[in-house]
């Protein structure tokens, strides 16, 4: 799977999801720092790369409905340092054959997943 991570993330996801045998960049990779979220989410469209981000804006799907992309994953943590986040997102990618991701939204919290459509 393809995956782009957003800049709030630490650049160290990239290397997790790559490791397990993903193709995954960074927003910074890209000089896509402090763009708008707008500019992203067009981007992810056009790589056709779900994007992994903690920003929740990207869960109201009025705004980036989850039909229009490779998949969106927000994070919701209650604590988001470094090492709970990539935690977190280590337990998370062997989720990834067992879900569907495609233009779904997934919510990952500390002890559960959301999926929506």
């Amino acid at each position: 799977m393809e995956f782009k991570i957003d800049e709030n993330l630490p650049v160290e996801a990239a290397e997790l999801f790559n490791q397990a045998g993903h193709d995954a960049i960074t927003v910074t990779d890209q000089q896509l720092g402090g763009k708008p979220d707008s500019t992203i989410a067009t981007i992810c469209q056009q790589e056709h790369r779900a994007l992994v981000t903690i920003d929740t804006d990207f869960a109201d799907i009025r705004i980036y409905p989850p039909k229009e992309f490779r998949g969106l994953i927000v994070i919701r943590l209650k604590q988001q340092d470094k090492p709970h986040v990539l935690e977190v997102l280590q337990r998370l990618i062997p989720v990834f054959p067992d879900e569907p991701l495609e233009e779904h939204l997934w919510i990952v919290e500390e002890d559960r997943i959301r999926i929506r459509d």
